[in-house]
């Protein structure tokens, strides 16, 4: 499972280069994630790597826009390496795991703020990580192989990579729902959300990238290669999702989707079924993440998710998710609490507190 967030610690250069590609193309930068057998991945190689190609692609006339795309053909990027960061905790070495997160969330900082259009094309997976490599662009270009998700609470995690600001920002609570559920969404829901500004036939992503390459105006090729993406299938269920996901807190919106009847209500069931299966403690973070986010800037929710994930990293449930779904794969995690009621409201302001050592510097 390489769908969530995920590090590495330092690589050589050389490993980085093989890892990600990072090249100028006509009037393109072009960026490659290269990891196409671990779905492309993350390492914090390749998160050095491309930081330092877009800071010099801003300050280079010759490029006009950076474009970012996933080898391999499966997927955008699915993440990072769950379990390497997983066994840095269990090691003692949770300082490595923070230098990965630290250092992603200041190249999640960097993209949202960049100066120049940011072209991400997206044909396959995309989730954790590579969520905060296209959702913050100005142009995410999706395929009919597109499958996005943020679904961390199912391994004791939280939303990060810029979810505390983007989410929130979703219509109604779509956000919110995305970020307790981890559910799975294509396409056409991607569009209707504004996850996805464009799309394009993943048969058609290899001329998108020549054009753009070439110089053309991005919003004329964009157009010439644009396609319907169809009726998105959340539609029938979007006021289902405003009206319980607006709950205050987790044990609300499940109450909402018990209470639902009509046509949602199977629905409404099947996600409060399907949330019972999550970290309880990861649930609460994530709606208190889309309570606050709505009214802080970028780089106040990435001081906000450093603050977490430094928690996180000292607690129990991340490396229980992990253990039963990526090391032993038995699927019955052991929370703690093991029950939404029993995760109290301290609890949670404990994860959002600032940290003694002062907050993530973010430029």
């Amino acid at each position: 499972m390489q769908d969530l967030e995920g590090g590495d610690d330092v690589q050589s250069d050389q490993a980085a280069e093989a890892e990600i590609l990072c090249e100028r193309r006509g009037a393109a930068g072009v960026v490659t994630l290269n990891r196409p057998k671990a779905l492309n991945a993350l390492t914090l190689g390749m998160v050095r790597a491309m930081r330092a190609a877009l800071d010099a692609w801003e300050k280079d006339p010759a490029v006009t826009r950076v474009v970012v795309t996933g080898a391999g053909g499966r997927a955008f990027c699915a993440g990072g390496d769950i379990r390497r960061l997983h066994d840095l905790g269990r090691e003692g070495r949770i300082d490595e795991a923070r230098t990965f997160w630290g250092e992603e969330y200041k190249l999640n900082a960097r993209i949202k703020s960049y100066t120049k259009p940011y072209v991400a094309l997206i044909d396959g997976i995309v989730m954790g990580g590579g969520v905060g490599l296209s959702l913050h662009g100005s142009h995410r270009v999706a395929s009919e192989k597109l499958m996005f998700a943020m679904p961390e609470v199912g391994i004791g995690f939280f939303p990060d990579v810029g979810a505390t600001y983007a989410l929130p920002r979703l219509p109604g609570a779509a956000g919110t729902y995305l970020a307790v559920t981890g559910e799975r969404i294509g396409l056409a829901d991607a569009c209707a959300l504004g996850i996805a500004t464009h799309a394009v036939a993943s048969s058609a992503m290899g001329q998108v990238l020549d054009d753009l390459c070439a110089g053309g105006d991005i919003a004329a090729v964009l157009a010439a290669h644009a396609v319907d993406p169809g009726a998105p299938p959340l539609a029938g269920e979007r006021a289902m999702i405003d009206r319980c996901f607006a709950g205050a807190d987790i044990p609300d919106i499940l109450n909402r989707l018990l209470s639902e009847t009509g046509q949602s209500s199977e629905n409404a069931g099947r996600l409060a079924a399907l949330m019972r299966t999550k970290s309880p403690t990861s649930m609460a973070i994530a709606r208190e993440q889309m309570r606050r986010g709505a009214s802080l800037t970028f780089a106040e929710a990435m001081r906000l998710e450093y603050r977490i994930v430094s928690r996180i990293a000292e607690g129990h449930d991340f490396y229980e998710g992990v253990r039963a779904v990526i090391v032993d794969k038995d699927q019955a995690p052991k929370w703690r609490p093991q029950r939404v009621e029993e995760v109290t409201s301290e609890a949670i302001a404990a994860y959002f507190a600032p940290l003694p050592e002062g907050d993530l510097a973010i430029d």
